[in-house]
């Protein structure tokens, strides 16, 4: 029952086969009990090895969803101070606007006090040169 297949060899002791490998792996064939154990065990450990692999993966993944939670939360948070500080900037700047008309009532009245200030100056310069001439005219009499 020997069939030959397009590009693929020749088992020596069955016929074709789809491995091309160089093992002595016949189905129906005695192994080598070592060879058999070691090939099992490599399985193993290649099967444990994906496990983990795949395992922390998982848990990268896990910490990525739970750093994306927390970020969430915390953009909620920055999102809802924003909110607040554009409310309160809002009312400030209403306060401010409503304040206007008494802060140039205030700065008139600064002009004003400044504008007597000068006079009480100047008023204060005359009277003593209005005293100095009085002292004067006095001692000439």
């Amino acid at each position: 029952m020997e069939e030959e297949y397009d590009g693929v060899t020749d088992s020596p002791k069955r016929g074709p086969t789809l491995s091309t490998s160089t093992s002595s792996f016949e189905p129906f064939d005695a192994h080598d009990p070592n060879l058999s154990r070691l090939a099992t065990k490599m399985f193993q450990k290649t099967g444990d090895y994906i496990s983990h692999e795949l395992s922390s993966t998982v848990e990268d993944y896990k910490l990525i969803e739970n750093m994306n939670k927390a970020m969430m939360g915390k953009v909620s948070e920055m999102r809802q101070m924003s909110e607040s500080i554009a409310a309160k900037n809002g009312e400030l700047n209403q306060k401010y606007e409503e304040l206007k008309p008494l802060l140039r009532k205030i700065e008139d009245i600064e002009l004003t006090v400044d504008k007597l200030e000068a006079a009480a100056y100047q008023l204060d310069a005359y009277t003593i040169r209005l005293e100095n001439k009085f002292k004067s005219v006095k001692a000439k009499k």
